[in-house]
C-alpha cells in the first residue's frame, strides 16, 4: 500500500471550540513515516481539520510526489467539504445555502487551489474517529497535544519501527474489533454542551454559559459526557448548519 502511493493522516483539535487549538499529520511513503503537528492560540476545531489537511498538501515534497495522494480523516467537515461542498461554493461566491458567508474561506480557497494541482492523482476518504484506527488515534493525540502547547515528540523513520514507537508513547488501538457498552451517563459530570444557534456551532464547558447562548433564539443544543461525543455532535451540528 505505501510504495509509490503517499498516505496522510490528518486530525484537528482546539479546547473550547474556539479557543487553544492544534492539528496532527502522519504521513507514509516509500517505507517511511514522518509525523508533523502545529498549533494555533485561538481557533475552531474545524479550522484545525482544516489546516492539518493543507499542511501537508501545500508541502513542495508532497506536490513533487508523482504518485497517488490518500489523504484520510475522520472529519466530515473535511471529507465532504473538498469532495463536494468547496466546488458549489466557488461557484456561489463562496456563500451557503443560508446564504451566509462560508466559514474558514481562505483555507478552503487554498485546499481547492490545492486539489486543482493535484488533479485525480488526489483522494480525499473518510476513517472513523476513536474506532481504533491506530493511525486516525495517533493524530488525534498530536493534534490534542498541539492545542495544549505540550512539548512532543515527532517520530521520523523506518515503517518498521513505527508501530513500537507507537507502543511506547502509550498509543493502542483502543477500541479495534470490540463493541462496548455504551456508558450510563445518569451519574456522570456532562464534558460539555454544544449547540447550534444562528447557523453557528458552539461548546461551552457549563450549563449556565450554554443557557445564555441559546435562550430566547431559535437553536439546537446538546450535553455530551465525553470529548468523543462532542466531537460527533460537533461534526453533526457542522453538517446541519451546512445543508439546505
Amino acid at each position: 500500500m505505501y510504495n509509490n502511493e503517499l498516505t496522510i493522516y490528518t486530525d484537528g483539535a482546539s479546547r473550547g471550540n474556539p479557543g487553544p487549538g492544534g492539528w496532527g499529520a502522519i504521513i507514509l511513503v516509500g517505507g517511511q513515516v514522518m509525523e508533523i503537528a502545529g498549533g494555533e492560540k485561538r481557533a475552531t476545531n474545524n479550522r484545525m481539520e482544516l489546516e492539518a489537511v493543507r499542511a501537508v498538501l501545500s508541502d513542495s515534497a508532497a506536490l513533487a510526489h508523482n504518485g497517488s495522494v490518500i489523504v484520510l480523516s475522520d472529519s466530515a467537515y473535511v471529507v465532504n467539504g473538498m469532495n463536494n461542498w468547496m466546488w458549489g461554493w466557488e461557484k456561489k461566491g463562496w456563500v451557503t445555502m443560508q446564504k451566509t458567508p462560508v466559514e474558514n474561506k481562505v483555507l478552503w480557497q487554498e485546499l481547492l487551489a490545492l486539489s486543482r494541482k493535484y488533479g485525480d492523482r488526489l483522494t480525499i476518504a473518510k476513517v472513523s474517529g476513536h474506532a481504533g484506527e491506530l493511525y486516525n488515534e495517533r493524530c488525534d493525540e498530536l493534534a490534542v497535544a498541539a492545542a495544549l502547547g505540550k512539548q512532543q515528540t515527532l517520530f521520523k523513520g523506518l515503517l518498521k519501527d513505527y508501530d513500537a514507537f507507537l507502543k511506547e508513547m502509550g498509543t493502542t488501538e483502543k477500541t479495534a474489533n470490540t463493541k462496548k457498552p455504551k456508558p450510563k451517563t445518569s451519574h456522570l459530570a456532562p464534558y460539555s454542551y454544544v449547540s447550534l444557534v444562528d447557523g453557528k456551532v458552539f461548546v461551552d464547558k457549563t450549563w449556565a454559559a450554554c443557557e445564555k447562548r441559546v435562550k430566547g433564539k431559535k437553536a439546537k443544543f446538546k450535553k455530551v459526557f465525553s470529548k468523543e461525543e462532542e466531537t460527533a455532535l460537533l461534526q453533526e451540528y457542522t453538517l446541519h448548519s451546512l445543508l439546505p
